[in-house]
């Protein structure tokens, strides 16, 4: 398991000038666990030490559209540290390229996800050891089955853990699984959808993180079924203009009714890459094996290369390789 700083250093003002950010951080000090490929450093302090201030500005209401009620945070990372983060975790993380098959009556169709993706947590039946990881039944404090997951869940790194204990600080949720996409360019996207799965309850309240490239987030009200007596009032699209250290706090009756997604893009700023992270509470044992199924999967670890400039397949082989060159 991780070795992890204290709460209270996550909120003490640094009293010396920030240091530039090293992302070299010493396995010790890593966050590391048997469904971890490699350890994941813990964030640089400075980056640490600014998230006790979080957020940078207060968060804009936006509910005067039928069935939508979300909180705005225009920048909630303060801009002194989101590019800091963003190169920070774009390098440290482990990432995935899904591939998954669904079947549409006698048509089967293979998905390619247009993004790279990655997820951490555990739904509420079940919680992490605090000594070594393991996962402990929730009522009975004893280790689960071996067949109660078909994917092994794996905890939080203590790199988002910190930004998850900031943001149920500032939205009073409190947020069990964190996914993390990347969006290497403008060819990357995510459909038009809505978390509203029953293993998240009614009302979830979801908190969605950008980092890096500034890209579109498109909203758009759920049509009425054919059969509704009393159609809702109409309800006009939204397009907001995500930054980096942005974050939308989707709760209340929103993911019942409305759609967002991700468009393509091409030029500009978006072909820098960005990271978008959520986090949401998953209430039933279903959450984990969809989460881990359809953002890990069974395809090979991608890891962020500098000297490429790409997200490149990781092996322990390759890396040790190039440990030893270096």
């Amino acid at each position: 398991m991780s070795l992890k700083r204290p709460l209270d250093s996550f909120f003490k003002p640094s009293q010396a000038k920030k240091p530039k950010v090293e992302v070299e951080v010493s396995v010790q000090d890593a966050s590391s666990h048997s469904t971890y490929p490699f350890p994941v450093p813990q964030l640089p302090p400075s980056v640490a030490d600014a998230l006790g201030f979080a957020p940078a500005v207060e968060g804009r209401a936006i509910n005067d559209q039928p069935d939508l009620d979300l909180l705005y945070f225009q920048p909630y990372i303060a801009k002194d540290i989101e590019k800091d983060m963003f190169d920070f975790l774009r390098q440290e993380l482990f990432f995935y390229r899904v591939e998954y098959r669904i079947k549409r009556g006698s048509v089967e169709t293979l998905i390619k996800t247009p993004r790279y993706t990655t997820v951490f947590g555990v739904d509420g039946t079940s919680r992490f050891s605090s000594t070594d990881g393991s996962v402990l039944d929730s009522k009975t404090n004893k280790p689960v089955q071996k067949d109660r997951y078909k994917a092994q869940p794996r905890p939080l790194p203590g790199c988002l853990d910190a930004l998850r204990i900031a943001t149920e600080g500032s939205t009073g949720e409190t947020y069990n699984f964190c996914l993390v996409n990347y969006y290497a360019n403008g060819s990357d996207s995510i459909s038009y959808h809505s978390d509203d799965e029953r293993f998240l309850g009614s009302n979830p309240a979801i908190a969605s993180f950008s980092l890096g490239a500034k890209r579109s987030f498109l909203m758009k009200h759920k049509p009425a079924p054919p059969s509704a007596t009393n159609p809702p009032e109409e309800a006009k699209p939204l397009k907001l203009p995500l930054a980096s250290g942005d974050m939308i706090l989707m709760r209340g009756p929103t993911q019942s009714n409305w759609l967002h997604s991700i468009p393509k893009r091409k030029g500009g700023e978006s072909e820098k890459g960005r990271i978008n992270i959520t986090f949401r509470k998953a209430i039933t044992r279903g959450a984990s094996d969809n989460y881990y199924n359809y953002n890990v999967g069974t395809g090979g670890v991608f890891r962020w290369d500098p000297k490429r400039e790409e997200m490149m397949p990781w092996s322990p082989t390759a890396h040790t390789e190039k440990t030893e060159l270096a």
